[in-house]
């Protein structure tokens, strides 16, 4: 079984299909990650977004996640990078560098290649349009843009980096627009999607409640 859950940035996304696949024994797949990753070594060799260099640095450049006892890792070039890509320099970039389509086409094919290894929950901007659109189960998520500044925050005070709530909106609101008026693959609800609103739920809620349509499905 696959089940897509999709969504803007800070909508409960990763941390609630985390949850799910802990709780009924899935294989999780943060493609999230895969694009953070894939833009660290953009901004590490300072390559400039265009289909030539683009090619070039994915043509040698690894990027692999790993299951652990501790949770998905992901590794870019064999370097354990998971803490180092959610830094907000790669969050401020990852977005215009997931548009490219060398980058995406690099990314889906691995991503349908993780697909294949049973009972997978995978999560992203496109699972269920463009990687798998024929998933058994596809689940949307929604959230207002002030709820997902405020988790954003809460996320980054936990790692010490301080932003403002004001600054926050608008650079969710600057992702959300790159993210739904990219020409390759822009975030969109599939036809078939279930949509749910986390503005008001916890965490726990929103995993039982996308359990109970795993179940039902």
């Amino acid at each position: 079984m696959i089940v897509a859950i999709d969504g803007p940035a800070g909508s409960g996304k990763s941390t609630t299909a985390r949850r799910i696949a802990e709780e009924i024994g899935f294989v999780y797949i943060d493609t999230g990650a895969m694009y953070r990753a894939v833009t660290l070594a953009v901004l590490r060799n300072a390559t400039p977004i265009t289909d030539n260099t683009l090619a070039d640095l994915i043509a040698r450049t690894t990027v692999e996640l790993q299951r652990t006892a501790s949770g998905q890792r992901t590794l870019l070039n064999g370097e354990d990078v998971s803490e180092r890509i959610r830094m907000p320099d790669v969050t401020a970039h990852v977005s215009a560098v997931s548009a490219n389509g060398i980058v995406r086409n690099a990314m889906v094919r691995q991503q349908r290649a993780l697909g294949d290894v049973g009972n997978v929950l995978m999560d992203g901007r496109d699972i269920g349009t463009a990687v798998f659109p024929h998933a058994d189960l596809k689940i949307f998520l929604v959230a207002s843009v002030e709820t997902r500044a405020a988790r954003r925050l809460r996320e980054l005070a936990v790692q010490g980096i301080e932003s403002s709530f004001e600054e926050m909106c608008a650079d969710i609101a600057r992702r959300d627009a790159l993210d739904s008026e990219r020409a390759i693959s822009p975030l969109r609800k599939a036809d078939d999607a279930i949509e749910i609103d986390t503005s008001a739920l916890t965490i726990e809620e929103q995993v039982a409640e996308i359990i109970r349509l795993i179940r039902t499905k």
